[in-house]
This record gives structure tokens, sequence and C-alpha cells, in this order.
């Protein structure tokens, strides 16, 4: 069965609501982007109190902080390295990534910690 369709369609012309004054549809649409902007601006300005839950000692010296995060990292290499072993393929692969992007912080940690006490 054949449709005839105008080319192209014809439409009805719709006209925006001639009651609503340009003038307060601008003040209303400043009125809205002036609560999003200052709601955003409001929340950035709120005061954050980190948590206390799990907080470093403030008196720490550099060099215990980390050779902390040396033996932190280390821990996670052989975590993720004996993962990596009970997996296969893709899922192997990925996790082996990961392990190695955990040993090559913990290079560099080892670096700043040279670089803090060269004697070792």
């Amino acid at each position: 069965m054949f449709k005839v369709t105008p080319n192209p369609p014809e439409a009805e012309d719709v006209s925006p609501d001639t009651s609503i004054k340009p003038q307060k549809l601008q003040e209303a649409a400043d009125r809205a982007l002036d609560e999003y902007i200052n709601r955003c601006a409001q929340i950035n300005a709120i005061a954050r109190k980190p948590s206390t839950m799990f907080v470093v000692a403030p008196g720490i010296d550099t060099e215990s902080l980390l050779a902390h995060a040396c033996e932190s990292l280390a821990s996670a290499s052989v975590l993720a390295s004996d993962f990596a072993g009970g997996l296969e393929g893709s899922q192997r692969n990925t996790m082996l990534a990961i392990q190695q992007v955990i040993m090559l912080g913990e290079l560099a940690v080892n670096r700043a910690l040279d670089n803090i006490d060269p004697q070792g």
C-alpha cells in the first residue's frame, strides 16, 4: 500500500505564548540560574571536616611515613600476585597489571626513602 505524505510534512505554525512577556520570562530564567549557581557556591563554601576515624598522627616524620607506605605497597603487591595465580586469561592479565602498578609505586617510595637517607 502506498501512502502519500507531503514533502516536507505540513505542520501547524506553533508560536510562543504571547501572554508571557519576554521580560518576565528572562527574569524567571535569571532567578532559576541564580538559584542553581548560588546553591553550588553555598555547597562549595561549606567547610568540610575530614573523618577522624582513621588519622595519621600529625607528628610522624616523612621517613617513617614512607617506610610504612613501602611496606603496605609490598604487601599489596604480594596479595595481588597470589590472587592472580588463581585466575586465568584476561582476568589474570588484569590482576598482574594491577600488581605491576603497585610494584611501581613501591619502587617510587623506595627511591624517595633513598633520597631522604642515601646511606640507609
